[in-house]
């Protein structure tokens, strides 16, 4: 059938109305309570009102397609076939050194070879050429590196139609006016007196809902993608019953917080930034307490590591330190993953170290050691106080700036909250705050603190070199990377502003100018 020019005249000028500015959400308050807008409500013509909904909704898709291109250019590097160059020639010097220094037994370790035939084998397995493993499991690191890539560019885009969507839609206020008839309906609440309440029950529904959306993605990056390269150990029993305990958590802990939090901004007065950022701080305190010693271990079991060379060792590299360590637990990583880690937790007098029992699989004793030495490094640097004081700086102008803002009504009105007789919930002050204002704000300063990570983890390598450890950190690395199928050849602009360490052959190589320059 031939095309009607009136039809396609018709759609155009429907497109170019539907592009005018202001855009205004398909929902709002005054819609809700069916009133026509342009009686009703005191229609704001400032800047902020005026650009705010298009501006977030720009910003969104520019982020989308600014990280999307990041993403292609990772995946053309996944692609590639060829071993990098770059990474061999860094190897092949560790497999060079550590030959070298396996040949420099001591009688008495030569002596111990008759110690039977197993261990012989463990010690020779230890002691292969890395680059020829390395070599071997590029094919898996490319496969397993696109795999997860694609995943997550099906998953950002989502996200981000997903967001979209709801802005245009104008499904906040539509979810807050729905929390408002249940709480009214079923509790006998009002918005006016009972607005900490009414946001618990907002906040329960986007939970539930979020949790139903993100269900299909966790899924199959858990069954499918780790499943599919040999990383995921745990079944679906265990991912739903973890599931469930991070929901209860969520309402337990995250519940009271948000109540007193509110609570805070209602009764602060002008200067309420100055008593949430104390609040913060105390928050992050007790959270950094309670989820290692109580949160963490029911997912996990925790058990001390059992006494010998390894954890003898251990206890001496914290005492050479000044570090007070307290306990040293196993973690049962393996329940869930193949993955390997090591970290360490606790205040003051009371610090504890966590291995993964993988770890313990996958590297040497004096290996453990080495990646020991780079996170101690990471105290006796100050890093970890650093990090712990830019994140309350980072709450401090947070809340500083969100205060500035809190009565731009205009802002609010944008996305849908437009109805003058009542107020804006400070729940959602707070929520679009962050996802206008300040979140091309919260961009920068991400990439800035990742910079930040790398360069604090340049600092611990070092640190790690300067305990004469540089060799066997070299080869943990190698291992760990090995085993985890890390990337091998990432692209320089993905991995500089999403990576917080590294990429392996840059930490070789710096490792490597100290160990020359300490010659």
């Amino acid at each position: 059938a031939p095309i009607d020019p009136q039809t396609i005249v018709k759609h155009f000028l429907s497109f170019n109305e539907m592009m005018e500015l202001p855009w205004t959400p398909r929902y709002s308050q005054i819609i809700g309570a069916g009133l026509e807008a342009a009686a009703d409500s005191d229609e704001s013509n400032s800047s902020l009102g005026y650009w705010a909904l298009a501006a977030t909704i720009f910003f969104t898709v520019a982020v989308y397609c600014f990280e999307g291109n990041l993403d292609h250019r990772q995946k053309s590097a996944y692609q590639k076939t060829i071993f990098p160059q770059e990474l061999e020639t860094t190897v092949s010097v560790v497999d060079k050194e550590r030959a070298a220094a396996a040949s420099k037994k001591s009688p008495k370790e030569e002596e111990s070879k008759e110690g039977g035939e197993t261990q012989n084998k463990e010690d020779d397995d230890d002691h292969k050429p890395l680059l020829p493993q390395l070599q071997s499991k590029f094919k898996n690191s490319q496969a397993y590196g696109l795999d997860k890539i694609n995943f997550g560019m099906i998953s950002s885009t989502y996200d981000t139609v997903e967001s979209v969507i709801f802005l245009l839609l104008g499904f906040l206020p539509l979810l807050w006016d729905k929390s408002v008839e249940y709480g009214s309906t079923y509790f006998g609440y009002t918005e006016q007196d009972n607005e900490i309440k009414i946001t618990l029950i907002f906040l329960a529904i986007t939970t539930v809902i979020g949790t139903i959306t993100s269900l299909p993605f966790e899924l199959y990056s858990t069954f499918q993608i780790e499943k599919k390269h040999g990383f995921n150990k745990q079944n679906m029993g265990l991912f739903f019953s973890d599931k469930v305990k991070s929901i209860i958590l969520t309402f337990l802990i995250g519940g009271p917080f948000v109540a007193l939090l509110l609570r805070i901004i209602q009764s602060g007065g002008e200067y309420f930034f100055v008593y949430v950022w104390a609040f913060m701080f105390c928050f992050s305190t007790f959270m950094m307490t309670i989820v290692p010693v109580f949160i963490m271990p029911l997912f996990n079991k925790y058990e001390p590591l059992p006494d010998g060379s390894l954890k003898t060792s251990i206890y001496k590299l914290a005492e050479k330190l000044n570090y007070p360590l307290t306990l040293l637990f196993v973690m049962d990583g393996s329940k869930r993953s193949s993955h390997s880690n090591a970290f360490m937790f606790g205040f003051g007098k009371n610090k504890r170290i966590v291995l993964f029992d993988t770890l313990i699989q996958q590297v040497e004793e004096d290996e453990i050691l080495a990646i020991l030495g780079h996170e101690l490094g990471h105290w006796k640097l100050g890093h970890t106080l650093s990090n712990f004081a830019i994140t309350q700086i980072y709450f401090g102008a947070a809340f500083y700036f969100f205060s500035q803002c809190y009565g731009s009504d205009d802002l609010y009105s944008a996305f849908g909250f437009d109805d003058p007789s009542r107020g804006v919930p400070n729940i959602i002050r707070l929520m679009l705050f962050f996802q206008t204002l300040w979140a091309p704000v919260d961009k920068v300063l991400s990439f800035i603190l990742t910079v930040f990570s790398r360069h604090n983890e340049f600092a611990a390598d070092k640190f790690s070199v300067d305990l004469q450890m540089s060799k066997k950190l070299q080869s943990g690395l190698c291992k760990i990377h090995l085993e985890n199928l890390g990337a091998m050849c990432p692209d320089p602009w993905y991995s500089t502003y999403h990576y917080s360490h590294p990429p392996l052959v840059e930490r070789l190589s710096a490792m490597m100018e100290l160990d020359k320059k300490q010659k």
